[in-house]
């Protein structure tokens, strides 16, 4: 049985291909299109989906699509009506892209469908409800047979959030919380009012907050404005939001910005200017807020299911400070979250949910039903020889054991080093396919490969992906993760003391202390993202990671996304030498090829 999955039309559009329920295969579309968030037909990515399961559209047993558009444009009609006229002027701007895709998506989605195979789609066409897509992605990819199952997002046709049980074989939604009130698009709403991108730069809010020191007055008084006046939290974990702050319902923009700037007293922060210590203080005060909601939710799945397993999936899932702070309060056994947790997994979720509900198909949990993400395209030794020869790249060839005492004489020196293996992961991680690495123990690393690789701003933390084993030794309250989807403390006799006066100091100032001996990783508040790497993975990045622990008696490594700032990470040779080529990245590695740049070529042994 064959089921193509597929999400479009918001954001991070994607297709995944099931065989007999295993993922064959999984892409966002934007790693083609190389436009980051493309919210496209995944044109590109159907093709490679195809193409890598052997398939024809013809062979299919079916084609979901991962939500509802009647109810979705139900949502926005009803809208209208309660904010007229206010948001008359948008759903008129927005109308000509719903009658032309989005309304009558069963036609445009068959002749898209025409488009790739060159033959009328006879397949089943289904569709999913948005928040079932992300329940069923996160249950049915978890290693559980029974789960309480939380969603948390912006929005889908109505939901906003929903608590649902996951056993035998089957997702059921017990509970939702309705648009206009969103935890979503609450920290969305900060984002757009620090000056970040939505639906982007929510990771650059949850990076910022600590920069706040725990006990900040401002951030306190932050919080108390945030649960007075603008979000009202219920026992259950629910919002109302009050909406003479927000505009999203009837405008193209989040917030009326003077309201919120007359609110907190301070004003709105434009794309690119600096970030004082009150821009650090609200996302502090949002963090807490948003971690004080998903534990309440948490909780209340809990009660109302029984279970001790706990399944996670929606954008909101994304924030692994909350993820780990859940994970540290033991109200769950096990926590389990969808590492492609927002739109572009619900491609996944939608097949599922149609596989083992609507086929009513068998499941049966696996240990690692997403493969270390490793769900996308991957390049052979031709591909790879023609892009180094048609970018006029000279590189030497090793094999395995020789490539890893290359690259960790090279980390050792502090070199930077692209790492393309494989194939390319699914969801937003790179997690040792197409990464850029670095040794953590270097003061500077974090400086350098945000302002002179990543082009990015400098407060951006770091992830360290390590040696599964090694997380015990630097970590409190670890659980081996593979996806790099929960915060953890680093231990309190490894941390190095703060010097007096450490958060009146510029943002500048404050990231060249060296919280611990692996400064580039530790964050601000002692805490890092990690991402643990099993043994007998058979996995390039363990054999890696191996041979720089046998070197240097450290099994980590910095791990980071194979991309620069506002672009998508990169899917083929060509895309990672372009990267290359244009950063200053030291060396570059294609498989098992190793090149390097003219300045440091005479280390090549």
């Amino acid at each position: 049985m064959k089921i193509l999955g597929i999400s479009a039309y918001y954001h991070d559009s994607a297709a995944v291909l099931l065989e007999n329920g295993s993922v064959i295969a999984a892409a966002q579309e934007e790693r083609f299109s190389r436009e980051k968030h493309d919210a496209r037909f995944p044109e590109e990515a159907v093709r490679y989906c195809l193409r890598e399961g052997n398939t024809e559209l013809r062979e299919l047993d079916a084609v979901v699509f991962y939500d509802k558009p009647f109810l979705k444009f139900e949502r926005i009609l009803q809208t209208v009506l309660e904010t007229a006229p206010r948001g008359l002027p948008l759903f008129l701007k927005s109308m000509p892209v719903w009658l032309k895709e989005k309304l009558f998506l069963k036609g445009e989605i068959k002749s898209r469908l025409k488009k790739i195979s060159g033959k009328k789609c006879t397949v089943p066409l289904l569709f999913s409800s948005h928040h079932l897509s992300h329940a069923a992605s996160a249950f049915y990819a978890s290693p559980f047979g029974e789960a309480a199952v939380l969603t948390v997002d912006g929005v889908g046709e109505w939901a906003t959030a929903s608590i649902g049980i996951g056993r035998n074989g089957r997702v059921e939604v017990l509970k939702e919380m309705h648009f206009p009130h969103s935890l979503g698009l609450l920290y969305t709403s900060f984002t757009y009012f620090l000056g970040f991108k939505v639906n982007e730069g929510e990771y650059k809010v949850m990076g910022l907050a600590p920069y706040a020191p725990a006990d900040d007055e401002t951030a306190e008084r932050f919080y108390r404005t945030i649960t007075e006046k603008l979000a009202t939290l219920h026992a259950d974990g629910s919002l109302a939001l009050n909406r003479d702050y927000f505009s999203y319902t009837h405008a193209p923009v989040m917030i009326p910005a003077k309201k919120w700037e007359a609110l907190f007293g301070i004003p709105a922060r434009r794309p690119e200017e600096p970030l004082t210590r009150e821009h650090a203080a609200l996302a502090l005060a949002l963090q807490r807020f948003t971690e004080t909601c998903m534990s309440a939710m948490a909780r209340h799945a809990r009660e109302i299911t029984g279970s001790r397993n706990l399944c996670l999936a929606g954008g909101v899932a994304l924030n692994c400070v909350s993820n780990g702070r859940l994970s540290e309060s033991g109200l769950f056994d096990h926590i389990y979250v969808q590492p492609a947790a927002g739109d572009a997994g619900g491609a996944l979720g939608a097949a599922l949910a149609v596989h083992h509900m609507h086929f009513g198909q068998p499941h049966i949990p696996q240990a690692d039903f997403m493969r270390g993400g490793a769900l996308g395209p991957e390049f052979s030794e031709t591909e790879i020889n023609d892009s180094l020869r048609e970018a006029g790249l000279e590189a030497v060839r090793y094999n395995d054991a020789e490539l890893y005492a290359a690259c960790t004489a090279r980390l050792a020196e502090g070199r930077v080093l692209g790492w393309f293996s494989g194939r390319m992961e699914f969801g937003p991680r790179a997690l040792g396919n197409r990464s850029i690495l670095g040794d953590p123990t270097f003061p500077d690393m974090q400086k350098t490969l945000n302002l002179k690789i990543k082009k990015r701003e400098s407060f951006r933390p770091f992830a360290p992906v390590m040696l599964e084993e090694e997380a015990v030794h630097h970590f409190s309250h670890v659980v081996p993760n593979a996806y790099m989807l929960f915060v953890y403390r680093i231990k309190p006799g490894l941390r190095f003391e703060r010097p007096a006066g450490f958060y009146d100091r510029p943002f500048a100032d404050m990231l060249s202390h060296a919280g611990s001996a692996l400064p580039a990783i530790t964050h601000i508040d002692y805490t890092a993202r990690i991402q643990t790497v099993p043994a007998g993975s058979g996995s390039k990045i363990r054999g890696l990671l191996e041979t720089f622990k046998k070197t240097t008696g450290r099994g980590v490594l910095i791990n980071t996304s194979f991309n620069v700032k506002d672009e998508p990470i990169v899917c083929t040779p060509a895309d990672a030498i372009r990267c290359f080529l244009d950063t200053e990245m030291d060396v570059l590695v294609l498989g098992n090829h190793l090149v390097t740049k003219k300045k440091h070529s005479a280390v090549i042994p």
